[in-house]
């Protein structure tokens, strides 16, 4: 485990009590996972390499899921119909956190402490181009919106965006990419900040977790200007959160350390939301990040409570998505 990594840790059990009462308090619909209606037949928990620190994952528009490895910055790409896996893209020897895979098949990878963006093709394994940022610290989270991948870095107030040419066309060096600095309401902690990153359901803007801001806010991002404000949520706040997910307009906020996932339904524009639900499952132990795929949530377990060894086991488990009852 890296120091910021077990930096992440301290951060987040700290926090966890306050978030887990506070949010189910507030949340006006408790929501357990049922069984995933797909016939029963895919599975709804399978391995994941022994030793191999899961964190991120993507989904594309196939039904396999693509899992990073902070060990190594491996890529291991599985069947969701089968739970059978394979080693897709070799790691360069620093951590791949966050992942997204765009409508070419191509993976954008977060690189974390190496202080890379990394950008793979699953079916060679070869990488397409790697940016080196000197200035970076921990490349954390990563989504993709018209034109460009944009980055978190978990100990600076910025963004890091990819600018994407015509058909996708990557850029040629790292002095290619934007530095966008993050201002408005945004607060930087002192340690660990900026998490999770998806769109707001107009596609305007970015939403970001800020796990210090407020005790744990949501940030709505402008990507011309970098003007942060809080989104809100009322009384509901987000010490834990790690992964974003959107599906319409219910965005999924992976609290990791609290083994849930909180379900809060924004306005188009995201500047407003409802804490609505929260999910649980015994099958957790420190899920991370989420995709979706039809009616599923598939999520893996960190683990972050646990020393990683070689021999450490990991996998990842699937919830039916949030259903407001009728």
């Amino acid at each position: 485990m890296s120091d910021s990594l077990a930096r992440r840790r301290l951060l987040t059990a700290g926090a966890v009590l306050g978030g887990t009462a506070l949010l189910s308090s507030l949340s006006t619909q408790a929501a357990r996972a049922d069984a995933p209606a797909d016939g029963g037949r895919w599975p709804t928990r399978f391995p994941l390499p022994d030793g191999f620190q899961p964190e991120g994952i993507a989904i594309g528009d196939r039904p396999f899921a693509y899992f990073g490895s902070l060990a190594d910055g491996t890529v291991h790409r599985v069947s969701l119909a089968t739970g059978r896996g394979t080693t897709v893209v070799r790691g360069l020897g620093g951590s791949t956190v966050g992942l997204k895979t765009d409508r070419a098949d191509r993976l954008f990878l977060a690189g974390g402490q190496s202080r890379q963006i990394r950008v793979a093709d699953p079916r060679t394994g070869r990488h397409l181009a790697v940016y080196d940022l000197p200035g970076a610290v921990m490349v954390n989270d990563v989504v993709l919106r018209p034109g460009a991948a944009w980055f978190t870095d978990s100990y600076r107030p910025v963004l890091y965006a990819v600018p994407l040419g015509r058909h996708g066309r990557l850029p040629g060096s790292a002095s290619e990419l934007v530095e966008l600095p993050l201002t408005g309401d945004w607060a930087q902690g002192s340690d660990f900040t900026a998490n999770g990153i998806e769109r707001t359901p107009d596609g305007r803007a970015l939403i970001v977790a800020n796990v210090f801001a407020g005790g744990g806010s949501l940030m709505r991002v402008d990507p011309r200007t970098g003007v942060a404000r809080r989104i809100d949520v009322g009384p509901a706040r987000f010490p834990n959160a790690d992964g974003l997910l959107l599906c319409g307009r219910l965005l999924y906020v992976v609290q990791q350390v609290q083994n849930a996932i909180d379900v809060v339904r924004l306005n188009d524009s995201g500047t407003h939301g409802t804490a609505v639900a929260r999910i649980t499952d015994p099958r957790f132990r420190i899920p991370t990040t989420a995709a979706s795929w039809r009616d599923r949530l598939y999520l893996p377990n960190a683990r972050f409570d646990v020393e990683p060894t070689p021999t450490t086991t990991y996998d990842a488990v699937a919830v039916a998505q949030y259903r407001p009852a009728r």
